[in-house]
């Protein structure tokens, strides 16, 4: 299926061409042939003027000049044939280019002044007859018919000839008629190629609104995307505004809440109870930051982001370097310098974040973080040398609030925040089994737009050979 709107419009422009000339050819031989007729038309009829001009009537006798004044009845070798009937169908004269052909034509005597036809020898040789029936010095008892006759064989090397180079003058016709339809099919759909440049700045955060030199045409859905991006901006600083109220409106209730069970723990006999108000006071914080963080971190409808990995990772892994500095953990990057990962920073902070922390968490020395483009996807790859996650229980630990490991602090959402992020960018988290040892989360994110026209046809590794540095804990 062609997906281009100009391959399609030249594909049917080019059919529409090629049945024309394929039409045009048959008319123009046909025309061709009309002409070649009546030019034959006109020679054979002065032909046969010559030979009534020569023709005389003695004493009811027709006399015709041993030599007539068009030479090719003269001449034995000549394809010009020369023939007199009289009205009983016999052949009374027959010139000298004649002597010797058998021409199977019998006058009809009609009534018609003349003839012109086509007939087949006995030898399958076919000729142009020119028949003139006349009555000489105005005897209408004594009709005579003339009859000039040509090889039609004198004219198919003409024709031939006309049929090449009208192959030849249509094919070059149709090949220039292609390549203007071609040239007038791009300047006209220079305007939608100049939408979608500005689509893609629009998707690569270079503008926020599309311009209004555009056709008519096209300026309605112009105008209609405009309003689409200015909704949509509205209402995400709408969110932003509602979440950021949210959030300090419940920052309070819980300080307080938190406040009390730090006083009832200073009671002996308050203890458990302080401690299980403490604790789902804990699980409650991190609900509400849950949800926020799910609600904040979507995917924009038509803005497409892109942040560079090298310079994240590096922030993460010093921050993580020092909550874990007993571990002395070792990170390898496998990717380029330069290799960009199409997402929102936040959103993408967030996301690494929470895998870093479980993979330092769970290591013993070292995390692996590679990256790569397929065809269509940005792909990373997060690995452990640590204990690793069995089989069976992979499903599980996705879900919201299930956690394998059960010797530190959380309510296991971390992977569900995680999760959440990379469907909204329409991506694909998946775990598997790490050459380190450990744990390996694959995230498989689309690329689409002016970022799948940039990244397609990468290799492994983006711009120049991939980095393989060892980020270790100071």
């Amino acid at each position: 299926m062609i997906r281009s709107l100009r391959s399609r419009l030249m594909a049917g422009a080019a059919l529409l061409a090629v049945l024309f000339m394929l039409t045009l050819f048959p008319v123009l031989q046909s025309a061709f042939n009309q002409t070649l007729e009546q030019v034959i038309v006109q020679r054979l009829a002065a032909d046969a003027n010559s030979l009534i001009s020569a023709a005389q009537l003695e004493d009811g006798q027709l006399r015709m000049p041993d030599k007539l004044p068009d030479e090719e009845f003269n001449l034995p070798e000549a394809k010009l044939l020369g023939f007199i009937f009289d009205i009983d169908g016999n052949l009374i004269w027959q010139s000298r280019s004649a002597t010797g052909q058998q021409i199977d034509y019998i006058p009809r005597y009609d009534g018609g002044v003349t003839d012109f036809l086509r007939i087949s020898n006995r030898d399958g040789r076919e000729y142009y007859v020119y028949d003139v029936e006349l009555h000489l010095n105005d005897n209408h008892e004594l009709p005579f018919s003339f009859i000039t006759m040509l090889p039609t064989s004198e004219f198919r090397s003409l024709f031939r000839d006309f049929q090449k180079q009208l192959y030849r003058w249509l094919s070059a016709s149709l090949l220039v008629l292609l390549l203007l339809l071609w040239l007038g099919l791009t300047w006209a759909l220079r305007s939608l190629k100049n939408l979608r440049a500005e689509l893609d700045q629009i998707e690569s955060g270079g503008r926020e609104r599309l311009s209004d030199r555009h056709p008519h045409e096209v300026l309605r859905l112009t105008r209609s995307l405009n309003r689409l991006l200015d909704s949509e901006r509205r209402q995400r600083e709408r969110y932003r505004d509602t979440l950021g109220d949210l959030a300090h409106s419940l920052k309070t209730p819980l300080a307080v809440l938190q406040g009390v069970s730090e006083t009832l723990s200073n009671q002996p006999q308050q203890r458990e109870q302080a401690k299980v108000l403490n604790g789902q006071i804990e699980r409650m914080s991190q609900q509400i930051g849950y949800q926020l963080q799910r609600a904040s971190l979507r995917k924009s409808g038509l803005i497409q982001h892109r942040v560079m990995l090298a310079p994240l990772l590096e922030l993460l892994s010093g921050t993580l370097n020092k909550v874990y500095h007993g571990k002395r953990v070792v990170l390898h990057q496998q990717f380029s310098e330069r290799f960009w990962v199409p997402m929102e920073k936040g959103a993408l902070m967030e996301l690494l974040g929470n895998l870093l922390e479980n993979s330092y968490r769970l290591c013993l020395h070292q995390i692996r973080v590679s990256a790569r483009y397929t065809d269509t996807a940005c792909e990373l790859r997060i690995e452990d040398d640590g204990p690793g996650v069995p089989e069976h229980q992979r499903e599980r630990i996705l879900r919201r609030g299930e956690r394998l490991d059960t010797q530190h602090p959380g309510q296991g959402i971390g992977l569900s925040v995680v999760k959440d992020i990379i469907e909204s960018y329409d991506g694909e988290l998946s775990l598997g089994d790490s050459e380190l040892g450990g744990a390996a989360f694959l995230i498989r994110l689309p690329i689409e737009g002016a970022l799948f026209a940039e990244f397609s046809g990468a290799p492994w590794y983006q711009l120049g050979r991939p980095s393989r540095r060892q980020t270790r804990p100071r």
